[in-house]
């Protein structure tokens, strides 16, 4: 049992969570031999894509009280027969903190727990995402002073991260009450593992001795995690890799069933973080695709001619606003617009379903017309956001507005050679609705945070077909371009050739 392997389980709460690991499956929905067949994958990681964050408050709340149920006698199962050692669970939530904490966690501690803390991580280290003496940053300034902070859904007044946390509690867990574990034992945590890396002048007999004695900022660490109870928040620093690797560390080796024989017991973590902790969980192998390999999964016809792509935009932060604003200007792309007031007044009038019908078509048609053309249709809503009477209202016309492009977009999906869909709402709906899959085959990172994914066990006419799932919230104003040069195969006169 000992050997058994440890599972990590990612409720994330839309379809970018994954944007550090590969070889992995990515679940869309979650009934028990799905699950099962899951729990069996060999790799250390298993995301379920519960898409909470295009949900208000309740439905989020039922959601995640779904897939613990579902999942809690499968993970008992597979402890008892041997096929896992142990389980972690992560809540794998937005680098920028907008999620529905302290929701969340708290309906997985009370169906999957007692836990003995709460690891509070958003760093993703990729996207310039950090935290700094409890502080978290973009690109080092404060998260707070940034657009996403004025998330009409996701708000927040601060980037203090105790703070924060009593924030969006509403009062119910005090800052005071927040622990941290800083940059500064994360660091002698790493200095020690990696003095104890390189003593290869230690003869056996020394090393036996220095075995389980600790070697200061590790032991420290371990010592530290190993005294939380009662399920503290516990805010976790992150400048480098190594921060969350020495942590990843320390957690796998309170967590495993061996931990009884130093530890007494084995301890039990729960995870509110970005995607650049699982990379310190997960004892991973490096990816088998570069970037190169993986653009090369772009399918091609019978006779060996690349088919084209399709690029859609949902998301409508103003990064998002520049991406798309630069793909735009290349020759070879060309923009559908989906008007969002047109849509509303159509979705609010007298007689939605036939006029909705008509300016899908239209939309569909333009579409057509420009794949036969030989360019890249870009299929994007209209920026800005779309003022409405209350959240609830927003987040219905938000699902209606995805639900609309996945439509379109997997009208054509049998004939396309690659997806790119920037948003996470936007490519839940496309790859759940739109495109009706059970699961999807993490195949690894185009370029930084940028997944690239399969459908799982595909035939038919969606069989191997590429999707790159590309975070609102992620690169500079010519990633999105960028990223669309990569599958295309071309050369960019900005960044050189692919």
């Amino acid at each position: 049992m000992a050997d058994a392997p440890l599972k990590i389980v990612v409720l994330d709460d839309d379809p970018t969570g994954s944007q550090t690991v590969h070889s992995c499956p990515l679940l869309l929905r979650w009934d028990a031999e799905t699950l099962r067949a899951a729990l069996a994958h060999p790799s250390p990681l298993l995301f379920l894509l519960a898409n909470t964050r295009a949900l208000d408050p309740e439905a989020a709340r039922q959601r995640v009280t779904e897939l613990c149920r579902c999942l809690r006698p499968l993970l008992a199962e597979a402890v008892a027969a041997g096929r896992i050692g142990a389980w972690l669970i992560v809540s794998r939530g937005d680098s920028t903190l907008r999620s529905h904490f302290p929701l969340e966690v708290e309906v997985i501690a009370a169906e999957l727990g007692p836990f003995d803390a709460t690891l509070l991580a958003p760093a993703f280290l990729p996207g310039g995402r950090t935290t700094v003496d409890g502080v978290h940053l973009l690109h080092g300034e404060p998260v707070h002073r940034t657009a996403f902070a004025r998330d009409g859904l996701f708000g927040y007044g601060t980037s203090d991260l105790p703070a924060w946390v009593e924030e969006k509690s509403a009062g119910r867990i005090r800052a005071d009450q927040v622990e941290r574990i800083g940059w500064r034992e994360l660091e002698a945590a790493a200095g020690a593992q990696a003095a104890e890396g390189s003593a290869e002048e230690l003869d056996a007999e020394e090393r036996d001795a220095e075995d389980g004695a600790g070697h200061g900022g590790d032991e420290a660490l371990l010592r530290r995690l190993a005294a939380l109870q009662g399920n503290p928040v516990v805010v976790v620093d992150a400048e480098r890799p190594q921060h969350l690797l020495v942590l990843g560390a320390a957690v796998r080796e309170l967590t495993a069933p061996a931990a009884a024989e130093r530890w007494g017991r084995p301890r039990r973590f729960l995870f509110q973080s970005a995607a650049s902790l699982l990379n310190g969980l997960a004892e991973l192998p490096p990816p088998p695709l570069d970037a190169a390999g993986l653009a090369a999964l772009r399918r091609c016809d019978r006779a060996g001619t690349a088919l084209p792509g399709l690029v859609l935009v949902g998301s409508h932060v103003p990064l998002a606003d520049a991406q798309l604003e630069r793909l735009l200007a290349d020759p070879a792309c060309a923009g559908v617009e989906v008007e969002v007031r047109r849509l509303a007044r159509v979705l609010e009038g007298p007689l939605p379903a036939p006029l909705l019908a008509s300016l899908e078509q239209d939309w569909h048609q333009a579409l057509r017309r420009i794949l036969a053309s030989g360019r890249t249709p870009v299929l994007f809503s209209s920026r800005g956001e779309l003022v409405c009477r209350s959240a609830a209202e927003r987040r219905a016309f938000g699902l209606a507005l995805a639900a609309l492009m996945a439509r379109l977009a997997a009208a054509l999906a049998p004939d396309l050679g690659y997806l790119i869909s920037k948003g996470g709402i936007t490519t839940h709906t496309l790859l759940a609705d739109g495109l009706d899959l059970a699961a999807v085959d993490l195949r690894g990172q185009l370029m930084p945070g940028l997944s690239l994914v399969q459908p799982a066990g595909a035939c038919g006419p969606l069989a191997g077909l590429p999707l790159l799932t590309f975070p609102g919230n992620l690169g500079d104003a010519d990633t999105l371009h960028l990223s669309w040069l990569w599958m295309e195969g071309r050369a960019s006169p900005f960044h050189g050739e692919p």
